[in-house]
């Protein structure tokens, strides 16, 4: 989480202190455990895996199910399953180029996954060199929230002042040689080398100019707690961790239960045998010689109502839908679908608002990078839309479009920003309206090709006429002659 320190106090932000390093360090490192448990949920790395008993002989499973990643993949691909849009109604081409280089659809789908394990997201955008052409362009990198911070100052704007990024340089022999700390302020990187982080000395290696013009790391919230997606479940997945591993170890215990006998005695050295073989003896007059397993009752009605309310309580906390209920079959309509996913279409709307601040942030400093080759952009023009991936039935939107058109209750511009493809309405009436015009032209064409050749026929005639009234005349001369001769 970024954090807040007075201005005054940071001194000179060109040559940064051991101490202001010092301080922000251990800031940073307070909540690195929480981070971690975090991550460890995500990986499978749960804490019934940490169970022990007293008992060694006692059945003790672990069985992990994983839905703190069910939770977490759900939300990323519902929310940046489809790329993020970026229209405008000025010439943006430039800095949608810079963002295909770097292919930025993945890198969002990573920082989405950040954001939702972690409850908070970091990239870094950085000056990198194309190794076959050898042009150097500005591309962009996700930074694990363990590593990186951002620091601001104290004031309700909470203006970025720098931000400190390190990481440990391991030895062959997989130990700790020095740590590489680097640190980003709004026209400099400073590269500085330590033996420890938190405490002692830093010593600088290098420093090099950037052109972003800004701190070039922006830090992203995943809501305004900065909390993970299925950070407030964590009891909850425990629990339904804990509730099937018993069941498992139940079934076992039921499986590999005790014989209880009585009514006869054991030589010597037969009782460790037995006891090894899960028997037990008891001395009881021969005539009520018996033998039974002791097991104990499982009510397994009870265990399925108690696992059903906790997997209730886990899609209701996180908001994301049990996907194998009987509630999301095929034949559900988009609409119904919707419905379904009412909560997880609200978390995506708070979502939503936090990460298009950091994506705006994001286009300020390609665009202050891009002004050095004189491609100047209005930042302000551009619109960011954020699509939920959800199952669409296109045919039922298009044929409401046609309906509502024919009936001249809605402008078209407001019909078509309907279709979930759409990104910018108003370059398919554009689109629209010279098909229009190039089809009238080419009736208009036909109509004139049409038209010529009716002349032509018209004029073939004629002649035709005038050369039969021509001979006609002839013939008829020619007979006058005959009869005065």
């Amino acid at each position: 989480m970024a954090i807040k320190i007075n201005r005054e106090m940071a001194g000179d932000l060109n040559n940064p202190s051991s101490e202001l390093l010092n301080h922000c360090i251990n800031q940073h490192q307070s909540d690195f455990w929480r981070l971690e448990k975090l991550s460890d949920y995500y990986d499978g790395k749960q804490d019934i895996l940490k169970r022990t008993k007293d008992n060694s002989a006692a059945p003790n499973n672990k069985v992990v199910v994983n839905h703190a990643k069910y939770v977490t993949d759900m939300n990323v691909g519902f929310m940046v399953g489809n790329p993020v849009a970026y229209t405008s109604s000025d010439d943006i081409q430039a800095i949608l180029d810079a963002y295909t280089k770097v292919d930025i659809v993945s890198h969002d789908t990573e920082l989405e996954k950040d954001l939702s394990v972690f409850g908070i997201g970091y990239e870094l955008i950085y000056m990198n060199k194309d190794p076959l052409t050898g042009k150097v362009f500005a591309d962009i990198k996700c930074i694990d929230p363990r590593g990186i911070f951002l620091v601001t100052d104290d004031t309700i704007d909470a203006n970025p002042l720098f931000a400190v990024h390190y990481q440990p340089v391991y030895n062959l022999q997989g130990a700790v040689e020095y740590y590489l700390v680097k640190y980003y302020n709004d026209n400099r990187v400073l590269t500085y080398k330590a033996a420890s982080i938190g405490f002692g000395d830093y010593q600088l290696l290098k420093a090099v100019p950037h052109y972003f013009k800004a701190v070039p790391v922006i830090e992203y919230r995943n809501n305004e707690e900065r909390q993970g997606d299925f950070e407030q479940a964590i009891s909850l997945i425990d629990a339904y961790n804990l509730l099937q591993s018993d069941r498992i170890n139940d079934k076992e215990a039921f499986v590999d239960a005790i014989l209880f006998i009585r009514g006869f005695t054991l030589e010597a050295g037969d009782g460790a045998i037995l006891a090894s073989e899960k028997l037990l003896q008891a001395s009881a007059p021969p005539n009520e010689v018996d033998a039974s397993y002791l097991t104990k009752q499982m009510d397994e009605n009870s265990v399925a109502v108690l696992r059903d309310a906790l997997l209730e309580d886990i899609h209701k906390v996180t908001y994301v839908p049990n996907m194998n209920d009987k509630n999301f079959s095929g034949n559900v309509s988009g609409e119904a679908m919707k419905y379904k996913l009412f909560g997880l279409l609200q978390l995506m709307s708070v979502k939503s608002r936090y990460m298009i601040k950091g994506l705006r942030q994001r286009l300020v400093l390609f665009a202050n990078y891009l002004e050095i080759s004189n491609n100047s952009i209005d930042i302000d023009a551009i619109k960011i839309k954020l699509k939920p991936n959800l199952p669409i039935n296109t045919t039922d939107i298009v044929n409401q479009i046609v309906q509502a058109h024919q009936a001249g209750i809605l402008p078209l511009k407001v019909l078509l920003s309907w279709l979930p493809d759409i990104d910018n309405v108003d370059e398919v009436i554009e689109q629209l309206q010279e098909e229009k015009e190039e089809a009238i032209e080419m009736n208009q064409k036909a109509m004139g090709v049409q038209a010529e050749d009716s002349h032509s026929n018209l004029n073939d005639d004629e002649e035709e006429n005038q050369d039969n009234n021509k001979q006609s005349d002839s013939q008829t001369k020619q007979k006058g002659d005959q009869e005065n001769g």
